[in-house]
This record gives C-alpha cells, structure tokens and sequence, in this order.
C-alpha cells in the first residue's frame, strides 16, 4: 500500500538545527495535506506543522518562526527544518500525509513510524 519513512532524528544540544524528512512510497495516486506531529512522553500527540499541496502551512505557536516546514510534490516527500532547539522540543516526531491511493478517490491518513529527536540543555 503506501509507506512514509521517516529521517534525521537525533541527538542535538539547545540551540540547534535539525532537519527531518519523510518520503511517501507505494500505490499513490495524490498526496494531499501532509504534516509532522510530536509527541513526548506523557503527553498527547500534537500537530507541529502542515503543508497543504499548494503550500500553505500552518505551525503551532510554540514553533512559529523556529520551524519550516515545505514539500517536493515530485518526490511525494515533506521536510521538516528545526531550528533554535530547545529541551522542550524533545519527542518522537511522526510524518502523516493524507494519500490518494491509486483506483481509489478518497484520501487515507498514513503515518511514519517515528524518529527521536532529543535536545539537551
């Protein structure tokens, strides 16, 4: 069916970048709305930011103007950049995208399996 996997988690000190991608693979016909969600331990998963296929993005207010988030239509691939890092933003980031799967014409939420991201003060 369609795989998204995920890359670039890791171990980073406050104050620094990371950059996140997931590719889409498999039947796909479209990918429409595509995003990363976190979530930390003890904690519910949250929306960090998405990019609709024209490109607009929507970022949650704990992001703003440190995250960046933008796509490759012809790669069926989002990017999440991560800058300015800080402690809080420790958790396992997950890759989700809504995928029109080939023969069919409604979307289908798929998610990555997760990458760590871990930030030490």
């Amino acid at each position: 069916q369609v795989q998204l996997v995920e890359s670039g988690g890791g171990l980073v000190q406050a104050g620094g970048s990371l950059r996140l991608s997931c590719a889409a693979s498999g039947s796909i016909f479209s990918v429409n709305a595509m995003g990363w969600y976190r979530q930390a331990p003890g904690k519910q998963r949250e929306l960090v930011a998405a990019i609709s296929s024209s490109g607009t993005t929507n970022y949650a207010d704990s992001v703003k103007g440190r995250f960046t988030i933008s796509r490759d239509n012809a790669k069926n691939t989002v990017y999440l950049e991560m800058n300015s890092l800080k402690p809080e933003d420790t958790a396992v980031y997950y890759c989700n995208a809504a995928v029109v799967t080939i023969g069919t014409k409604w979307a289908v939420e798929c998610w990555g399996q997760g990458t760590q991201v871990t930030v030490s003060s």
